[in-house]
């Protein structure tokens, strides 16, 4: 007895993609971020402070504008350690993320609920 290999036209991973179905109807997610973004120059980011120190990034148009918050988690054997940078605009194309001063919190918000 020979086996039939499964129909794969009932079942897709990925629309538009198969004999039945045209590939150009779908749109591409880059192809979206693009057509959203308002700026076509890539902007250049800095950040001041904390572990990403003297890290210059450069966000490409397509994604967008740079975000106003950005969290760095940094896990390890204790605790996780949070920073979190805030964006200072340098002008349309650049501008620097400055860490985020710490927030101290009192005794009574670190004490169990109960």
């Amino acid at each position: 007895m020979q086996r039939r290999p499964p129909d794969r036209g009932a079942l897709r991973a990925y629309p538009g993609r198969g004999p039945t179905e045209p590939s150009e109807g779908v749109p591409l997610s880059d192809d979206v971020a693009a057509a959203t973004s308002t700026s076509t120059e890539d902007a250049v980011l800095q950040f001041v402070g904390g572990p990403l120190d003297g890290r210059v990034e450069v966000r490409e148009a397509r994604h967008g504008a740079p975000l106003p918050t950005i969290t760095h988690v940094h896990l390890h054997a204790g605790p996780k350690v949070v920073h979190r940078y805030d964006l200072q605009s340098l002008d349309g194309r650049a501008g620097v993320y400055q860490l985020r001063p710490p927030v101290r919190r009192s005794a009574h918000d670190e004490s169990p609920a109960g």
